[in-house]
């Protein structure tokens, strides 16, 4: 290629949140790859999923021996994903208790001019390039195809009450069936890569603001803490790679030379042992006007009232697994938590049954009592020691005058919805009485029923007997 070779100046950070108790994201950045998978599955361990594809895509982190074709580079980013997918496969087969899990991944492999994407699900990579941010990724989500479609903008998407069902996954069953395509990068340009816990609450303005300044370690991290305050209740996993020249990468020379492959989330092994008695689930402890965040400090001494057990990085570390299962002193007042609870409930349930029972009360139906046809009042449903309905209104019309189709359908009741439809059936059951008798009338007329001829039909007792 005639443009000089480009270089990737990159940071990641992931962070399980301020309301979830697990990372279930993972990421990976290193000079030649960078990739967000998203964990799904809650107990199946979508951990699990994200980080065996992580681990399986990072094998792509390798400077490609010489100039690949556009479509050697491409390939190589949906084989790693074909590989992830049956590494998931695998794992399921051995344990199934891990069945229901799956990831989404979105992939950006870099050859010193462009970057082959392959993108699963609704993680998301965009490019910022002259001011200006473009989503490169789609979502494979049940809300982007409602967007697509023009049924609901992208604000309404956010607040979806279905805008976490995915569409696509790699679960190691189903082929995932990945979108791939090149986007050929310049000098200047600014990678982005996240989960949904930033880009679904973070709108492209915002995104783009942070984007605009600061340098990769700065953005990560700035955009991590947006998404936080924002409102995000899930993990957050964002790396941002900067593309340099020869020129922009001299200038950094010394901060490229120490840089080295991230790995962050779930795939990354935690090795810090936070003291009893405190928790960290997150990074970030709040803004304080451009602080970077913080990160809960490694003890080197045991503060006075610590157990003697207090070390962050002890001899022999807790296993992971242990930890996290681990038995946990029961809070201070606990007690009175579940009697708040209870109060909750029970009065989210007498206010569901008082609108059941308001509701019940506007509606009517059809039905017979001893051979006569009654309006009813309720709905036409019992339950154990409870009926539902009442008689409302008695009718004239007695059942053995109906035909043997309507007296069916009346024993079984027939549903009116109002007062006033209730009525409307009544009468149609007349009009075809009246219509029935009316053929009868005509048909005694030519000697063929047996009656007088000359009969009244107005004078039948099906509608001697109807309102």
């Amino acid at each position: 290629m005639s443009s000089p070779t480009l270089v990737l100046d990159y940071s990641a950070i992931s962070d399980v949140g301020r309301v979830r108790k697990d990372n279930q994201d993972s990421g990976y950045a290193g000079p030649w790859l960078l990739s967000v998978c998203d964990g799904v599955g809650g107990a199946a361990r979508g951990d699990i999923a994200s980080g065996t594809a992580v681990q399986q895509l990072r094998r792509l982190d390798e400077q490609p021996p010489g100039e690949l074709a556009p479509d050697d580079l491409v390939g190589q980013v949906a084989g790693a994903l074909h590989r992830a997918h049956d590494r998931i496969g695998e794992l399921v087969d051995e344990d199934p208790a891990l069945n229901g899990t799956s990831t989404t991944a979105t992939v950006l492999l870099f050859d010193g001019h462009r970057v082959a994407v392959g993108h699963v699900g609704d993680s998301r990579a965009y490019l910022y390039r002259d001011g200006r941010i473009s989503q490169l990724t789609s979502d494979h989500t049940f809300v982007q195809s409602l967007i697509d479609e023009g049924r609901i903008t992208e604000a309404e998407a956010r607040v979806h009450p279905h805008r976490n069902l995915i569409l696509k996954a790699l679960d190691g069953i189903h082929e995932a069936e990945p979108d791939l395509f090149l986007v050929e990068l310049e000098a200047g340009d600014r990678l982005f890569l996240c989960s949904d816990g930033a880009c679904g609450v973070l709108d492209d303005a915002r995104l783009a603001d942070i984007l605009s300044s600061g340098t990769p370690d700065y953005a990560a991290v700035e955009l991590v803490r947006a998404s936080l305050e924002a409102g995000s209740s899930d993990n957050v996993t964002c790396i941002v790679a900067d593309v340099l020249d020869e020129t922009g990468a001299a200038q950094r020379a010394d901060e490229l030379a120490a840089l080295e492959p991230l790995l962050v989330g779930a795939a990354a092994e935690l090795r810090r042992r936070v003291p009893r008695g405190t928790r960290s689930p997150s990074l970030f402890r709040g803004h304080r006007s451009g602080d970077t965040g913080e990160l809960e400090p490694v003890l080197a001494e045991i503060p006075e009232g610590l157990p003697p057990d207090a070390h962050a990085i002890p001899s022999d570390p807790i296993d992971p697994e242990a930890a996290r299962y681990a038995l946990r002193p029961p809070a201070r007042f606990a007690w009175l938590r579940w009697v708040m609870v209870a109060a909750v409930v029970g009065g989210l349930v007498w206010i569901a049954a008082a609108a059941a029972w308001s509701w019940s009360q506007q509606q009517y139906f059809v039905s017979e009592e001893e051979g006569v046809v009654y309006i009813y009042r309720g709905v036409n449903t019992e339950l154990p020691g409870a009926s539902l309905y009442e008689p409302y209104e008695r009718t004239n019309v007695d059942l053995d005058r109906l035909t043997e189709l309507q007296a069916d359908n009346v024993r079984q009741g027939m549903s009116a919805g109002s007062l006033d439809g209730a009525r409307q059936i009544i009468e149609n059951l007349v009009a075809a009485m009246e219509d029935e008798t009316a053929d009868s009338g005509t048909d005694s007329g030519t000697g063929e029923a047996g009656a007088e001829p000359g009969a009244d039909a107005s004078s039948s007792p099906a509608t001697a007997g109807a309102r």
